[in-house]
């Protein structure tokens, strides 16, 4: 199951406010984002140990006038469908308007946890008024204050414990929850339907459905030349709904939970539109999960094309990415079949450098002379020593550096070590973490 929690209300009760007190300091997925607001509405957030994403529903309603019926009643069916977890935001200000009861009354039949979320509270009379949104009928209310922090140490606490446990859940047979799990994301209309179909259209008696999958993402079985794996597809976006505004953001949360399923993320891009926000943000999302990441450009086939096109655009796609570009890029066309199997030998390619591991005695040997020609900068007059490097044994590829002064290394020293790493060994398309521990 997906750990996905839906922020949703009518306007103007404080979601925004609220998601980003909940996500923190986890500002590098909405740092480079700007012009596109209902890109940036969606972070992960850690508590007590414990991660998982959030989903502010506010900016994908931009009208509040219009929203009464239709708009807000898909908004919700589409979080009700998505979510684990719902929290349902009203004002004390404004007590129990038409709208919270609206959304009050769809909430209730759905079979997902609901938490009520009663905002702007703070001060003791406050807290007195909030008792009235209980006639809601729904068994958890929680008093906060987005803007001050008030109340929200309590609601993550309750959230985290009505969090589902089984991510597996989906693949009970164990044989096919040992196979690679590639999703194909991106942005609606890139090709990511055309590229699966591709792949399983000249034999279709090596696709099997697995049962018991969600809704959300399709996910079907690849059994063909000596290949395995299981393809997470976020395809079909278009069918939920025809208002633009749901598509996005059903796009989003398919997307974020097929990138939870899948050990390697295919991100798609359409070559005469470019990476754009969406797309950045989707990297960004998973290179914080640690998963292994491919780029496909499609739709190559009629892109207008000189020499060197395709060096430069893959350039220009890596500048966007920085400081992450270590990742291979693939010129493919669904339609003609183009590189298409070229694509699933990369993937599979990145998802066997996910398990590399670099014997301690190797990575000392390769690290330390160049940790000792180029030592961190000293800071306010002490000397930074790195004496060893290990490889942790963690499901993501993390590297722990042990030195006497670890809280002085600055971020930039981290991703020098992180590309020398890179040059050394073979971690392409795959996020490395750079830890530094006190020797």
């Amino acid at each position: 199951m997906s750990r996905i929690v839906a922020i949703v209300g009518r306007p103007n009760v404080g979601k925004s406010t609220l998601f980003n007190r909940l996500i923190g300091e986890r500002k590098a997925i909405v740092d480079d984002l700007s012009g596109v607001t209902r890109d940036r509405h969606y972070g992960e957030c850690e508590w007590n140990g414990e991660t998982f994403n959030v989903i502010d529903t506010g900016g994908y309603v931009s009208d509040s006038k219009d929203i009464f019926e239709t708009a807000i009643r898909d908004q919700v069916k589409i979080a009700i469908e998505e979510s684990s977890i719902l929290l349902f935001m009203v004002d004390v200000q404004t007590d129990v308007t038409d709208l919270d009861v609206q959304f009050a009354s769809i909430l209730r039949r759905s079979k997902k946890p609901v938490i009520v979320v009663v905002n702007k509270v703070d001060t003791h009379e406050k807290i007195n008024d909030a008792a009235v949104f209980y006639t809601f009928g729904f068994e958890h209310l929680y008093t906060v204050s987005s803007a001050s922090g008030s109340g929200t140490g309590d609601l993550l606490d309750k959230i985290v414990e009505l969090l589902p446990q089984d991510l597996g859940s989906e693949f009970q047979n164990e044989a096919l929850e040992n196979l690679p799990k590639i999703a194909v994301v991106g942005r609606p209309n890139v090709g990511k339907s055309s590229f699966v179909n591709a792949l399983l259209g000249f034999n279709r008696n090596i696709v099997t459905d697995i049962a018991g999958t969600t809704r959300d993402s399709i996910h079907t079985r690849y059994n063909a030349f000596d290949k395995d794996l299981i393809l997470i597809d976020t395809a079909g976006i278009r069918k939920k709904s025809k208002v633009e505004e749901n598509i996005e953001f059903y796009s989003v949360m398919r997307s974020i939970k097929a990138i939870e399923d899948c050990n390697v993320c295919i991100l798609m891009l359409d070559a005469n539109q470019g990476i754009e926000s969406q797309d950045m943000n989707l990297l960004q999302l998973a290179h914080r999960q640690g998963r292994g990441i491919v780029v496909l450009v499609n739709k190559w086939d009629i892109y207008e094309k000189e020499t060197n096109t395709s060096r430069d655009y893959e350039k220009h796609v890596k500048e966007r990415t920085a400081p992450f570009t270590d990742y291979p890029i693939l010129f493919i066309s669904a339609l003609n079949k183009q590189r298409i199997y070229q694509a699933l030998e990369t993937a599979l390619g990145v998802y066997d450098n996910l398990s590399n591991k670099v014997k301690t005695s190797k990575l000392n040997e390769v690290m330390l002379p160049i940790v000792q020609a180029t030592p961190p900068p000293g800071v306010k007059g002490k000397t930074i020593s790195i004496k060893f490097i290990q490889q942790l044994p963690s499901k993501s590829v993390c590297f722990a550096f042990f030195c006497n002064l670890p809280q002085y290394i600055s971020e930039s020293y981290g991703r020098f070590l992180e590309n020398q790493i890179r040059q050394h060994f073979n971690f392409k398309g795959v996020p490395i973490k750079i830890f530094f521990r006190k020797k």
